[in-house]
């Protein structure tokens, strides 16, 4: 099994960290080399730290807890949504609003604002308003909807969390560090693992890379999801 899973990871160039320049030192234990000026990531510890954080989420998913995915470089931006609706979680995956977790009651007015621009063909003003005003509140909607279309739900601060790129998602890192919520983490060769709870030393750059780490996460929460009945309903 183990050894499937270090040929899954070689395949998918989880192995491939950022140029030597640009390391952090933290990472050292996590690394094995340099090949061409290139970090090469040692997919041994990669797949230890897999299998705990695995295993920590599958027993968030089993009692019931919630997990926010979050991922807003262009290339997690799709692996993260389908992360999150494959079991039925929050995600962020276009850009990380200041204040999400930390300031979630400003949050909250945002998500009754959207609703409110949803329905508004329905508001008695509708028909007052020019075609200007109705334009300018489209380009609101639509920029709300990008925005808060994974965290609508979410009332309260999540139990943990899931974030592609440690690094570029700091500000993510930071509240949830502040809130003391557990944070998994791919975490490449530029990134501080201790800023997170669970790091994964992975390449956290390419797509194949993102969805087959991000699959490995999710697989145990579904399972866990489906031994407790809890499973998200298929559309």
């Amino acid at each position: 099994m183990e050894t499937e899973l270090l040929k899954e990871l070689i395949e998918a160039g989880v192995h491939f960290g950022h140029q030597s320049k640009k390391w952090n030192p933290r990472m050292k234990p996590f690394l094995l080399t340099v090949k061409n000026g290139v970090h090469v990531i040692n997919l041994e510890e990669t797949a230890k730290q897999l299998n705990t954080a695995a295993s920590f989420l599958s027993g968030l998913a089993r009692e019931g807890k919630k997990i926010l995915f979050v991922g807003c470089k262009r290339q997690a931006q799709d692996a993260v949504r389908e992360a999150a609706e494959a079991t039925g979680q929050f995600y962020v995956n276009n850009r990380w609003l200041g204040g999400t977790l930390t300031n979630l009651e400003t949050i909250r007015k945002s998500v009754q604002r959207l609703k409110y621009l949803e329905t508004i063909e329905s508001q008695p003003e509708f028909k007052q308003m020019s075609k200007k005003e109705l334009a300018a509140l489209g380009r609101e909607r639509a920029k709300l909807q990008r925005n808060l279309a994974g965290i609508r739900d979410m009332a309260n601060p999540p139990d943990a969390m899931i974030v592609v790129d440690s690094h570029r998602e700091s500000i993510a890192v930071a509240e949830g560090n502040r809130l003391g919520i557990p944070i998994v983490a791919m975490t490449d060769s530029n990134a501080d693992p201790d800023a997170v709870s669970y790091p994964i030393a992975s390449n956290d750059d390419a797509v194949r890379s993102i969805r087959i780490v991000l699959q490995k996460l999710v697989d145990p929460v579904v399972g866990a999801l489906e031994s407790t009945g809890r499973a998200p309903r298929s559309k």
